[in-house]
C-alpha cells in the first residue's frame, strides 16, 4: 500500500479507487503516467492482440508471454499496463462486448423488450465464444457490462416489480443466455469434431440409447425414444427460444402476482408499500 492510504497498480500507478489500475482505465480515470519513456503501445492495441489470440486459438492459449509476442515487444512491457492475465480478460470482456443496442421505441413492452436484449447478449456471445470460457468473479464492474446490466433493467421499468426482483430477473435471464451459449458451443464443437451433421449425430446418439437403455429401467426415455423426435432436425435456434418464452411466461406470472399485491392505492410498486416480498425475502 502507498503511504497515503492509494495502492500502486502497475508501473507505480496509483490507484484511489481500490480497483485494478486497467479498470480504472476503463472508466477514464487513469492517465499515463507523465514521467518515463513514451510508450511504443497502450491498452487497446494489447486487447486486440489478445483477443484475436483468444478468436483464433481459444482463451488458454491467451499469456502475457503470447500477447507480447504478437506484438513485437517485451513481456514485461505489458505489465505497464495490465496488472495480470485476469485484468486482461475484464478488458478483453469489455471490449468484445461492446454498448448494448440501442433503446427500444417509446412504448415499447417490457418482454419485447427484454427479449431483444437477451438475443442481442446471445448474438455478442455467439461472435466471441472465448468470453464463454472466462470465469465469472463478480458482478459488472466495467462501463459496457454496466451499460447492459442497466440496459436490462429498464426494460422491466414499469412492470410494478421491486428493485430486488428485477435484478433477480435480469439474472435469471442473462444466466440462461450464457448457459445456452455455452451449451451450444460445446456441442457445436463437438458435432465439428465428428466430421459429420447434427442430424447424423443426434441419430446415432438416439439408436445408441434405443440399444442399450432398457424400457423396464427407463420407462420415461423409452417413450421419448419411440416418439422419434431425437431423429427430427431442430432449428439452430429452437432450444434458445422455447426456453426464452418459458423463461418470460414466467416473469409474466411474477408481474401479474405483483399487481394483484400492490393493486391500486397500494402505494410504490418498487416494494414500499407492499410488505414482505412473497416467500419470506423482505423486499
Amino acid at each position: 500500500m502507498a503511504g497515503d492510504g492509494r495502492r500502486r497498480g502497475p508501473g507505480g500507478a496509483r490507484t484511489s479507487t481500490g480497483l485494478p489500475a486497467s479498470i480504472e482505465a476503463a472508466w477514464g480515470l487513469r492517465e499515463r503516467p507523465g514521467k518515463g519513456p513514451k510508450p511504443g503501445i497502450g491498452v487497446e492495441r494489447i486487447v486486440a492482440a489478445a483477443a484475436a489470440v483468444a478468436s483464433s486459438e481459444g482463451l488458454a492459449a491467451v499469456s502475457m508471454g503470447r500477447v507480447a509476442k504478437e506484438l513485437g515487444v517485451s513481456t514485461m512491457s505489458l505489465y505497464r499496463y495490465v496488472a495480470a492475465k485476469d485484468e486482461l480478460y475484464i478488458l478483453m470482456q469489455e471490449a468484445a462486448v461492446g454498448l448494448p443496442p440501442a433503446p427500444p421505441p417509446p412504448g415499447t413492452g417490457w418482454r419485447e423488450a427484454l427479449e431483444a436484449w437477451a438475443w442481442a447478449q446471445r448474438e455478442v456471445f455467439h461472435r466471441n465464444l472465448w468470453m464463454l470460457r472466462i470465469p465469472i468473479s463478480g458482478p459488472p464492474a466495467t462501463p459496457n457490462s454496466v451499460a447492459w446490466w442497466d440496459r436490462g433493467l429498464a426494460a422491466l421499468a414499469d412492470t410494478g416489480l421491486d428493485e430486488g426482483e428485477k435484478i433477480s430477473v435480469i439474472l435469471l435471464v442473462g444466466g440462461f443466455v450464457r448457459n445456452e451459449a455455452l451449451l451450444m458451443a460445446d456441442l457445436g464443437a463437438a458435432i465439428a469434431a465428428s466430421g459429420e451433421s447434427a442430424e447424423v449425430v443426434m441419430g446415432r446418439y438416439a439408436e445408441t440409447l434405443e440399444r442399450f437403455a432398457d424400457p423396464e429401467r427407463y420407462p420415461a426415455l423409452a417413450k421419448l425414444l419411440e416418439s422419434r423426435v431425437m431423429h427430427e432436425p431442430d432449428s439452430a435456434d429452437f432450444e434458445f427460444v422455447f426456453g426464452l418464452e418459458r423463461l418470460m411466461d414466467g416473469v409474466q406470472v411474477l408481474i401479474d402476482r405483483r399487481g394483484r399485491v400492490n393493486g391500486p392505492g397500494s402505494g410504490s410498486v418498487d416494494g414500499g408499500g407492499a410488505g414482505p416480498r412473497e416467500g419470506g425475502v423482505e423486499a
